[in-house]
């Protein structure tokens, strides 16, 4: 859908809002909420959140909007600079772009971008959410990298396919396409 560079920034951009919004509620709400609960005594996520001081990142309890923030720049960064152009260069070397059904092409996109971004920000999660209060150990990191890529990736594929790619092509849309529209309304009144 982007057909420029600054098309695909915007829509890179809103990929990932989206998608760090997601990942952010699903790993501290959904896989570690009982553990916050019932360390701090908690009856909600957001209580234990609050008592706790933060989530622990980077060594240290930090609040949730710079979990937010550091995980949109990581993702955003790796988004744009490796992510679409590598997705979009393989996903072309299994399909041709003009004899194929775009809906297949852009599902082929999807995949193989998650197929990279799922296991490199697992990774650099794995960097932030390391308990570093235990020491350095790069088997304990390994583990808690692929313990974060287990749980993540059947949530990246099936989020990206069934609602947050949905959502996206339907925001970028709603910003390129009108414009598109009046223009070509104003070049068939010119040519009138």
């Amino acid at each position: 859908m982007p057909k420029n560079q600054f098309q695909r920034m915007i829509f890179a951009f809103i990929t990932v809002v989206i998608t760090v919004h997601a990942f952010v509620f699903y790993n501290i709400y959904v896989l570690n909420g009982s553990l916050l609960m019932s360390i701090t005594g908690e009856s909600s996520v957001s209580g234990a959140i609050s008592k706790q001081g933060g989530i622990y990142i980077f060594g240290t309890m930090a609040p949730i909007w710079l979990v937010v923030i550091a995980e949109f720049i990581c993702a955003y960064t790796l988004e744009i600079t490796v992510g679409s152009p590598v997705s979009f260069r393989i996903a072309s070397k299994m399909f041709d772009v003009r004899k194929t059904n775009p809906i297949i092409f852009e599902t082929a996109i999807i995949t193989v971008t998650v197929a990279i971004m799922c296991p490199s920000m697992s990774f650099i999660a794995a960097i932030i959410y390391y308990p570093f209060y235990e020491g350095f150990d790069i088997i304990t990191l390994l583990a808690h990298w692929f313990k974060l890529v287990c749980y993540n990736l059947p949530f990246a594929f099936f989020s990206q396919i069934m609602f947050i790619q949905p959502i996206v092509r339907r925001i970028f849309r709603l910003i390129f396409v009108p414009h598109k529209k009046a223009v070509r309304v104003s070049s068939e009144s010119v040519a009138e």
